[in-house]
């Protein structure tokens, strides 16, 4: 199954227009209000049509806010509206699936209508842009999500379909994470917002001891970012790690704290620091083959210490690849320590400066190590230079 490689937008939300070339791990960084989760939204919005029906509930299975359709649109001052919203991309073997959508503005439907849809697998086009004129089918439901029934497991169109429709936007909270309240998105290996935590660490961790040999070193390395941990588990027993006025799941993580006594050294998810949950909620993401094979984390550097969030962003690449060497992950993040664990010497890890232009429309630009950037480097890390402003992205106060 091959990486997408390029992305287009056209008329989507702040995204007027852009082409983006994606590679395994892409981080995305700008201003707040800038339009960085509206790309990861726009992805969203082509993984509900590969699967058949736009509406409100396969957005929000998606992680993708719902809203009225005028607030999907692009609408700017200094442009024509666009007649539709339109998303497309293609992999690193020349499938590609691209679709144009409509929904009325004054008088919305409940799903939105496709007005075109193109489905290839590089060399055949199995959906094509004319299909749409015949009669007698429903503007509503997906060829494509039909066509691929007849294809291959194998043919690089279906795999692209099922990267798209497999695709979330995670954005995880911290009382979800402990448990205390149910995910409204729950998904396989984890919720959107973190539920099924302990589940989901139990399968990895069987996962990582049953499996590849180098499975138990890269376990070390996810428990060794929560220096406080001596070791974590899962259990069904509650009675004397949690009160009884304590809403919880039916399993329970279990920390062992090393520097406290044995006697009273465990605490489950509601006492432990939310930090040590979102290194979990992450690792499982990358690390599990029930994860989704490109998948999205807004604000993937909340609740954790820059020197902790920078060892973390450092070790993404190692565990994506862990499983098959085709997952991507999309996050974007605010703090500047985030940049200093990329190595962007690695064709295959992509920053991305997100701004809004004079017009207010939303422009992506890779960022590269280009030779001033490089001896700028030498003095101050990536994170000193986009505070300074050398990589822009950053706000007009």
């Amino acid at each position: 199954m091959a990486m997408i490689r390029e992305v287009e937008i056209r008329g989507f939300k702040s995204i007027y227009s852009a082409n983006i070339q994606l590679g395994r791990i892409n981080c995305f960084i700008g201003a707040n209000g800038v339009g960085k989760s509206n790309l990861l939204e726009a992805l969203g919005v082509l993984g509900a049509a590969a699967n058949g029906t736009v509406d409100d509930e396969s957005l929000l299975r998606r992680g993708v806010r719902a809203g009225l359709p005028r607030l999907y649109k692009s609408s700017f001052t200094s442009d024509r509206t666009p007649a539709h919203i339109a998303v497309g991309v293609t992999t690193e073997t020349k499938a590609e699936y691209r679709v144009s959508l409509l929904n009325p503005l004054d008088s919305p439907e409940p799903a939105w209508s496709y007005k075109t849809e193109v489905l290839g697998d590089g060399k055949v086009q199995i959906v094509s842009d004319g299909v749409r004129n015949r009669k007698n089918l429903n503007p509503k439901a997906g060829l494509a999500a039909l066509q691929i029934v007849d294809l291959e497991p194998t043919n690089p169109a279906a795999q692209l379909m099922q990267r798209l429709q497999e695709f979330a936007i995670y954005c995880p909270n911290t009382p979800t994470l402990r448990g205390i309240v149910p995910d409204q998105q729950s998904r396989i290996p984890i919720g959107l917002s973190g539920g099924q935590l302990a589940e989901g660490f139990a399968a990895l961790r069987q996962h990582l001891e049953g499996g590849k040999e180098e499975g138990e070193e890269i376990l070390e390395q996810v428990l060794e970012l929560i220096d406080w941990v001596a070791d974590i588990e899962t259990t069904s027993h509650r009675t004397d790690l949690l009160s009884p006025k304590v809403p919880s799941t039916k399993l329970l993580l279990k920390f062992s704290d090393r520097f406290m006594l044995k006697s009273r050294n465990e605490l489950t998810a509601y006492d432990a620091s939310e930090g040590a949950l979102y290194i979990l909620f992450t690792a499982l993401l990358c690390l599990l083959s029930k994860a989704p094979r490109m998948f999205a984390i807004d604000n993937l550097d909340q609740a954790l210490n820059p020197r902790l969030l920078k060892v973390l962003i450092s070790r993404l690449a190692d565990w994506l690849y862990y499983n098959a060497p085709d997952r991507q992950l999309l996050f974007t993040v605010h703090n500047p320590a985030a940049l200093d664990g990329l190595n962007l010497s690695d064709p295959e890890i992509c920053l991305f400066a997100v701004e809004r232009n004079s017009n207010g429309q939303t422009v992506m630009r890779r960022l590269t190590l280009t030779h001033e950037l490089m001896e700028l480097n030498e003095q101050y890390p990536l994170s000193r230079l986009w505070l300074m402003g050398h990589l822009g992205a950053v706000p007009n106060v």
